[in-house]
């Protein structure tokens, strides 16, 4: 039984090519972060000059999808990707892959969009690009807890279990402060709201249409 858990044959394949694209996506930060990050991860509205270069950088569309397949480093890539499959490989099954991307889609989107406006609009000093897949992440964790409101989950850091309603709770809460108070600044605590917010809109609608489990 445990096997079959791990085994990547078991994994739903629109978890599983999601895996495979992020790993690339690292991959391509790896072998040449300049360029990849210049044209692919989400930066602010407007156009900045480059360091030591004549060209810019700023926001262009197809950044609100690409940012989410980049990651900065091993563990940031890592923490993303396990709570996609542990989360998202539910949600897959009960769904089905197609409403399962489009769920993700619309979360990564409006993260992207979130975060955007916070950078753009509200956020002052160095300019610097978003990247990471967390606000898909934590849209999938909304809708788990959402819909497995009394599933027990294990937190990693500290390892206590606890119903997934009061970790989304938690996590939801945490965000919001960290965000306002500026705490542990250089992660996209808005992005990862905005994720959670454009998921529940999408949640709602799938409910009042009957759609929220079929």
């Amino acid at each position: 039984m445990r096997s079959n858990l791990f085994s990547f044959s078991a994994i739903p394949p629109t978890i599983k090519w999601l895996l495979i694209a992020n790993g690339i996506g690292f991959l391509f930060i790896i072998y040449d972060q300049s360029p990849v990050v210049m044209h692919f991860a989400l930066w602010p509205l407007g156009h900045f000059p480059v360091a030591g270069s004549d060209q810019t950088v700023g926001f262009e569309p197809w950044q609100l999808v690409s940012y989410a397949f980049l990651h900065a480093n091993v563990s940031h890539l890592f923490f993303n990707m396990f709570g996609l499959w542990m989360f998202g490989r539910v949600l897959e099954q009960v769904w089905g892959s197609y409403r399962f991307i489009l769920y993700y889609a619309v979360c990564i989107v409006g993260a992207g969009i979130t975060q955007l406006l916070v950078v753009s609009f509200v956020e002052t000093g160095m300019v610097v690009p978003t990247i990471g897949a967390s606000g898909g992440v934590f849209g999938i964790l909304l809708a788990f807890g959402m819909m497995f409101p009394d599933a027990r989950v294990m937190l990693l850091i500290p390892p206590i279990p606890m119903k997934a309603k009061y970790f989304v709770i938690g996590y939801g809460v945490l965000e919001l402060f960290f965000g306002v108070t500026g705490t542990f600044s250089g992660v996209a605590h808005f992005a990862h709201l905005g994720g959670m917010v454009f998921g529940f809109v999408l949640l709602m609608i799938w409910r009042r249409q009957g759609r929220l489990r079929n």
